[in-house]
């Protein structure tokens, strides 16, 4: 439905449009014909614009009779005949990035724009692809990116009319979604279900409003000491018991900026003495710092099993509430937190100690909750926090 979708307004664009040129992108060149060529020409005839059409193989393009406007179809792993690219008039004002997912990343795309975009007032990016596996994967990263310019769209099978299907098709959806419910929500449904490997597979990320924060009766907050190039983080936190739900609502990050630059931060956001703030209790001087600089703050405790015993914790939560919009640099570590694999794809234990820097401030942050006498771990290590 994306690709058709598309291959029904590009040309409709053209028309509208009469100095715009389009050109229409895969990763690979010689993938094109057999794909996206040959959807655009049935696009073009599915809209009874055939004979107003010229199509040709070398260079593969479809041109508008009526104007001489193009349809231009060029692989990416050749940059510079993209940057060689020159129209007989107007501009390159709609460019059609087919599978995004197999591009490089966001600056592949960003380069190959730099180099079409130009000359015009009006233009038009699409970029389609099935949602790969991995949440992490960059495509889905970026996706997830809110600009004032950009709508993003999502299709499934569920709204196609069945005849475009065909009962063969609906018939394995539906076996696969009773065999295999995971397999079909990604395959079918296009969600990045993950390959296993997600540490955390209990993220829900959401707007959080103003209404809701004004409602949250405990608020935790959370430090992770970092200078560079590993960041300094800082988050807020709420805690609902009742339906072991987490609710990260607010996040600071910076780099290469000293204890009393970043005390200074957090005053600035709205912090106060009355406002205790858990920090990483590797670094005694900093804490005692951030206090000396006008904050309440207490030193994590430390000790064997910890960790373990705080990610043990998050993972088991109902739901951990993520707003990407207060928190990017959050959600983007707790989406893309995976195990690591060894050599032959077996999925090691222990965590990662690395891209962590919110996930330890909300460790931090949340301490005084998973270490109470009935949450996750032994009761052994427990030590009363307002107590030290």
């Amino acid at each position: 439905m994306k690709s058709s979708a598309i291959s029904l307004l590009v040309p409709l664009l053209i028309v509208q449009h009469p100095d715009v040129h389009a050109l229409v992108l895969r990763k690979v060149g010689n993938t094109i014909r057999d794909s996206v060529y040959a959807q655009y020409i049935w696009g073009i005839a599915a809209l009874g614009m055939a004979s107003y059409w010229d199509a040709k193989i070398s260079p593969m393009e479809l041109t508008y009779k009526p104007t001489g406007q193009k349809i231009m179809f060029r692989g990416a792993d050749d940059p510079m005949k993209i940057k060689s690219i020159k129209v007989p008039f107007g501009y390159i004002g709609i460019t059609h990035f087919e599978e995004k997912d197999q591009f490089a990343g966001r600056a592949e795309i960003r380069t190959i724009l730099q180099s079409t975009m130009r000359g015009g007032e009006m233009f038009w990016n699409f970029e389609s692809y099935n949602p790969p596996i991995s949440r992490d994967n960059w495509a889905n990263i970026d996706s997830q990116e809110e600009r004032p310019d950009r709508l993003c769209h999502k299709s499934t099978y569920l709204e196609a009319p069945p005849s475009w299907l065909g009962e063969q098709f609906l018939a394995e959806a539906e076996y696969l979604k009773e065999t295999n419910e995971k397999a079909y929500q990604h395959e079918y449904l296009g969600i990045p279900v993950g390959t296993g490997s997600d540490v955390f597979e209990n993220v829900t990320i959401r707007e959080i409003t103003d209404e809701e924060i004004a409602g949250f009766d405990r608020v935790y907050n959370g430090v992770d000491w970092g200078y560079f190039p590993d960041p300094w983080a800082f988050n807020r936190v709420c805690f609902n018991a009742a339906q072991r739900q987490l609710f990260i609502f607010d996040e600071l990050t910076a780099n290469k900026l000293g204890n009393k630059e970043t005390a200074d931060k957090l005053l600035e956001h709205g912090l106060t003495k009355e406002d205790r703030i858990t920090a990483d209790g590797a670094e005694p001087k900093s804490v005692a710092d951030y206090n000396k600089y006008g904050l309440k703050c207490f030193g994590a405790i430390k000790g064997p099993g910890s960790v373990e015993r705080s990610m043990v914790w998050l993972q088991s939560l109902n739901e951990i509430v993520i707003d990407k919009r207060r928190c990017p640099d959050t959600a983007r570590e707790f989406l893309g937190y995976e195990y690591e694999r060894t050599r032959d794809g077996e999925i090691m234990s222990g965590y990662p100690d690395m891209n962590n820097h919110h996930i330890d401030a909300v460790r931090y942050a949340t301490e005084e909750i998973w270490r109470r006498p009935g949450n996750a771990g032994p009761k052994s290590d427990y030590v009363p926090i307002w107590g030290r």
